[in-house]
């Protein structure tokens, strides 16, 4: 072999390599979808309005908001930078919480069930969340998905009356 033919051979391999990333690459979904379930409910509602309505929505509907994270008032807080508001809110009741550890155990990572608020460009925001018998699915317990199929109808109260125009 001639050190010309090695050489070639090497510059072969490397194209070969950089094509297959460049395919691998290319061939990835640039805009991945929400997980099945998901509910993206987009209001006429400003950000701070919708966070509001959801607070009196969740008391309306028996459930508790049990905590909340926001990426915008920690980068305000910690880096003096405003970024779009955005603010996952988690709601439950012990009585659900009960249930789920009956049924499975390693379900209760699952809860709480999260609200996800974002503000959108327009200066609206949108309620999103997961139905919770798309999350109890993998979990392969037909108490689960009963409870969960309770849980829906309750969320989708939460989110009606958070997302309602009145």
């Amino acid at each position: 072999m001639t050190p010309y033919t090695t050489l070639r051979s090497k510059l072969v391999a490397l194209l070969l390599a950089i094509a297959l990333i460049l395919t691998g690459t290319l061939a990835m979904p640039q805009n991945l979808s929400p997980y099945p379930g998901t509910n993206i409910i987009k209001t006429s509602h400003g950000y701070k309005a919708l966070f509001q309505r959801l607070g009196k929505a969740i008391k309306k509907n028996k459930g508790s908001l049990v905590n909340r994270a926001s990426a915008a008032l920690g980068a305000k807080r910690v880096l003096d930078l405003s970024i779009p508001g955005n603010m996952v809110i988690g709601v439950y009741h012990p009585r659900f919480a009960v249930r789920v550890l009956k049924a499975s155990i390693p379900a209760g990572i699952e809860a709480p069930i999260r609200f996800y608020i974002t503000e959108n460009t327009d200066k609206t925001a949108s309620l999103t969340y997961r139905t919770p018998s798309s999350i109890s699915t993998p979990y392969e317990s037909s108490d689960l998905d009963a409870m969960a199929r309770e849980l829906n109808s309750i969320l989708a109260s939460i989110a009606r009356d958070a997302a309602n125009p009145n």
